[in-house]
């Protein structure tokens, strides 16, 4: 089911030539229990909805098929989502992929400071690291 989805998802993507035209509201089958957020008004970006919900596998495809890494949405990277919400294996990806952990969300604090402060010890740890060795 999760590979038909993704797959739906990157169809619709190569169809309309944009990934920004996947939001929630535009296809939320795409987002299962999330659509919630649609009756709360919230148009979401694809890459960041995946990094928050911790799905490497559509974050590996929507990066590959052109989403940028360091792309804001609300206010926050890619990076700083997973960091906050302790997804390691996606922010080691990211990294990978050129996410940059110095950019700022737009009140001011980096992925370091989200992830320490919301209690994500390993992506605190990962970020540590990976700054260390720059």
């Amino acid at each position: 089911m999760q590979k038909t989805i993704t797959v739906t998802v990157l169809v619709l993507a190569l169809s309309v030539g944009s990934l920004k035209a996947l939001t929630l509201e535009t296809f939320p089958q795409a987002y299962g229990e999330t659509t919630h957020l649609l009756e709360m008004g919230v148009k979401d970006n694809p890459l960041h909805l995946s990094v928050i919900k911790g799905d490497l596998e559509t974050v590996q495809k929507l990066i590959e098929y052109g989403a940028d890494v360091n792309e804001k949405w609300k206010g926050k990277t890619p990076a700083i989502l997973a960091a906050r919400h302790n997804q390691v294996e996606i922010l080691k990806y990211l990294i990978a992929e050129g996410a940059n952990l110095k950019l700022r969300c737009d009140n001011g604090h980096n992925a370091a400071y989200h992830a320490k402060h919301s209690g994500a010890k390993d992506t605190a740890l990962l970020i540590e690291q990976t700054l260390a060795k720059k």
